[in-house]
């Protein structure tokens, strides 16, 4: 079968095409019908509609013919143009006479090749010649160029024309077989390398002239593939590949988008400046084949029913943000109204794009300046590990082009790249900056239009481009005289101009208070903390995302599974805190516990996602006072307080409605607890007092549903449910006779956080693509959750 003739190979792949299970045909046509549109639309007409390009999957062929599809992963080759033919034959038969221009029809195999994609590093010599899914982020971009696939020239004296065709390294019809008119291989005629020098004389010696108009060319790009951040291994640094883009996916790719590549990887016998090596070792590329933009969620966190069911039976709870907060880094001593704030932070505000053009960002920057010691780097190692996305870098080891984008020379080719830094890389996602006051003056000059405008704006070297940097950046400084000075103003403490410091929306001053109490309840914290530490930490991580499972943790939840368990027991609570938060708190059965570190990130992940809510009338006023009344309090002691300051009050209530899930934001609980944290970071208090005690006064309810399983729900509680969700949205209850109607009616009569098989949704309905499209559009309005053909109730 390896050598099976290519006129056989090719009716397989035009018999398999012509089925009625993925109907191939139409889609075929649709894409002849999308290049025709776009080649017409002068409005859209843009670099890189070079051919139309029909979208197949390798599960679809993998389910069709298992072992045709493992001869293409491992000779995609020689494959792909068979399969091309396929395709080209039968788009002669439905849109007869559209290759008239010499545009054929091209395939695009759709990702993922194996069981998983791989990345940059596991590309070695052994997936040479073979069919690779390669996931990353787009480092360097290079310039879109001509490259010539065939030229004609002109001979004046004999008054003919010659026609010479180019092959490069890059082709990917290099090594194969020529094809004769009849469509049947040539054995002796391998298609080479040929020359890339232009003819100027025929054999006669007579001079030629190119005819630039009647000569053929195609689109090419190179593009740098780099490891993801998160995904590189401790302590080494990112592998990055080449890709070769020709033909329509040129100019599709932008500095920091993370992309999933289907190619083919190949070794290179030259160079790019044409010169071929001699030392044995090649440089390898990735002749991309398809491309499809991945989403920011990179976090792959998956969520069961019982998940969303711990997640909204604990949203319930009015102390949900201290509950936050003390789960967010238990390793590290008091600094809570902080730990609050980076909660806050993680979940950000929201962003808003108005009619106008007008961008506001809904990301919430920090900042810590204070005494050596004082665990702010700790705090940014921990909401590192919290955050689905992060991008770390210090002050000294960072340069202003570093943190936004720079313009690079290519040592091969010469020409202009642009590179993402890592405020590009890090969109969506945190920027943690530690060492802040280290970065040069000029530096962070730089990354004021990221902070504020979120994005990087660059014109130089004849290259001029506008780069997204919607990120948060928490950031770390020491004061300038290494011990923060109370004798003097803030500014003069922290060195830094008053532009940078109002892009921060809270600043917080963290002192080293010499107090023999508070020394004690430190030392003992810190000693607790090494008496309990699990042994199976890997270097480099912090302690915080430990689940301390020893022989206490029978003592914990008698009625609870570990493995439905939320909660974990904090060994770094002090006896006498812990006898405390007993006194004040008898009705909570985990007034001390603190939260799994993975369902902190989930439920941190679900609110920032599912949840977009809207400002209240008693919400903005209680904000406009509460915003006027900090600027009466305004004096030299001070940071200047700006419009700025009350932008960050409407992102702190935001994300603080986020945290309730609620999709509404009230002056009671939000907007008094953003002006507390706002208060305590303008005026750095400290003492804390009145909030604990605003905090204590409130009654925690008690939460047994959480853990509770689907079955152990009772008939008369999901009616229950049912009852209260029977108001939803008025847009799923119309057209019911329709099959719409029909899905979304039986929708309504799931219970919320409880699921069923997407077979099980009107069964009686035989068109089931129309239902998966309902599915897909309730899934898309954070009705339902799909995941594994399974259908789960959110909201």
């Amino acid at each position: 079968m390896a050598n099976e003739a290519y006129s056989d190979l090719l009716s397989r792949y035009e018999d398999l095409l012509r089925g009625e299970r993925y109907d191939f045909e139409e889609r075929i046509t649709t894409s002849l019908d999308d290049y025709v549109q776009r080649s017409q639309d002068s409005k859209k007409q843009s670099t890189g509609w070079g051919c139309p390009r029909v979208r197949i999957s390798m599960p679809e062929l993998r389910s069709l013919d298992p072992e045709l599809s493992h001869r293409l992963r491992n000779d995609p080759l020689r494959h792909l143009r068979a399969l091309e033919a396929a395709c080209h034959n039968i788009a002669s038969e439905s849109r007869p006479g559209y290759d008239k221009e010499n545009v054929k029809v091209k395939v695009a195999l759709a990702g993922p090749v194996g069981a998983a994609a791989s990345s940059p590093r596991n590309l070695t010599s052994s997936s040479l010649r073979q069919l690779v899914c390669v996931e990353g982020v787009a480092t360097k971009v290079s310039a879109i160029k001509p490259k010539v696939v065939k030229s004609i020239h002109f001979v004046p004296n004999t008054k003919q024309h010659h026609t010479r065709e180019y092959v490069d390294a890059t082709d990917p019809q290099l090594g194969l077989q020529a094809i004769d008119g009849s469509g049947r291989e040539l054995p002796d005629r391998i298609i080479n390398i040929t020359t890339s020098v232009y003819p100027t004389k025929d054999n006669d010696g007579n001079n030629m002239e190119t005819e630039f108009g009647l000569s053929t060319y195609k689109d090419h790009q190179t593009i740098t593939l780099q490891e993801m951040p998160e995904k590189a291994p401790m302590g080494q640094l990112p592998r990055s590949v080449d890709l070769m883009l020709d033909h329509d996916l040129v100019d599709r790719i932008k500095p920091g988008d993370r992309v999933q590549i289907v190619g083919v990887y190949r070794a290179l016998a030259t160079s790019a400046n044409g010169q071929s090596t001699s030392s044995g070792v090649f440089r390898t590329v990735v002749l991309v084949n398809s491309i499809q933009i991945l989403g920011r969620d990179i976090s792959h966190l998956s969520f069961s029913s019982n998940d969303v069911h711990a997640i909204r039976s604990l949203a319930k709870r009015k102390d949900i943000l201290s509950i936050l907060g003390r789960s967010f880094a238990p390793s590290i001593h008091g600094h809570d109204m902080i730990k609050k704030a980076l909660c806050l932070q993680q979940l950000s505000g929201c962003e808003k794009n108005l009619e106008n053009g007008t961008h506001l960002r809904g990301d919430i920057n920090v900042l810590m300046v204070g005494d050596p010691s004082t665990a702010k780097s700790q705090l940014l190692r921990s909401s590192m590990s919290v955050a689905p996305l992060a991008v770390s870098t210090t002050g000294k080891g960072s340069s202003g082009v570093g943190l936004t984008a720079a313009v690079t020379s290519d040592p091969d080719t010469r020409e202009r790249r642009l590179e993402a830094g890592a405020m590009v890389l890090a969109d969506r996602g945190l920027v943690c900056v530690d060492e802040f006051d280290k970065m040069g003056e000029n530096d962070r000059v730089a990354i004021h239009e990221a902070m504020e405008q979120q994005t990087v704006t660059i014109a130089k070297a004849g290259i001029h481009a506008s780069l997204n940097a919607r990120c948060s950046v928490l950031a770390a400084a020491n004061p300038v005289y290494g011990q923060y000075d109370r004798k003097r103003r803030i500014q003069e403490n922290i060195g830094l101009p008053d532009s940078l410091l109002s892009r921060f929306d809270l600043l917080f001053v963290v002192l080293d208070q010499l107090d023999a109490d508070t020394d004690r309840k430190i030392a003992t914290h810190v000693i607790r903390g090494h008496r309990f530490r699990n042994g199976n930490i890997r270097s480099g991580y912090d302690s915080d995302d430990d689940n301390f499972d020893d022989e206490s943790d029978d003592e914990n939840d008698n009625d609870e599974s570990p493995s439905h368990s939320i909660w974990q027991r904090s060994h770094n609570v002090v006896e006498s805190d812990y006898a405390l938060s007993q006194a004040h708190d008898d009705d909570g059965p985990h007034s001390s516990d603190i939260l799994q570190h993975e369902f902190l990130r989930k439920y941190l992940h679900f609110a920032k996602t599912r949840i977009n809510p809207t400002l209240t009338e008693e919400a903005r006023e209680a904000i406009a006072s509460g915003y006027a009344e900090i600027r009466s309090r305004q004096d030299d002691r001070t940071l200047p307080i700006t419009a700025r300051s009350l932008e960050t009050v409407i992102r702190l209530a935001s994300a603080h409605a986020k945290a309730r899930l609620s999709h509404t934001v009230e002056a009671e609980p939000d907007v008094s607890t953003a002006m507390n944290i706002l208060g305590f970071a303008l005026y750095h208090e400290t003492n804390m007092d009145a909030v604990q005690s605003t905090e204590s006064q409130m009654k925690r309810p008690q939460v047994s549903d959480v853990g509770e399983t689907d079955d152990e729900i009772s008939p008369a509680k999901r009616t229950r449910y049912e009852d209260e969700n029977d108001d939803m949205d008025e847009n799923l209850n119309k057209d019911m006779e329709s099959i719409e109607g029909m899905v979304k009616e039986r929708v309504l009569r799931i219970a919320e956080a409880d699921d069923i098989p997407m077979s099980e949704i009107c069964p009686g309905i035989t068109d089931r693509d129309a239902v998966q499209s309902v599915l897909a559009q309730l899934e898309k309005k954070n009705v339902v959750m799909i995941s594994d053909d399974v259908v789960m109730r959110i909201s």
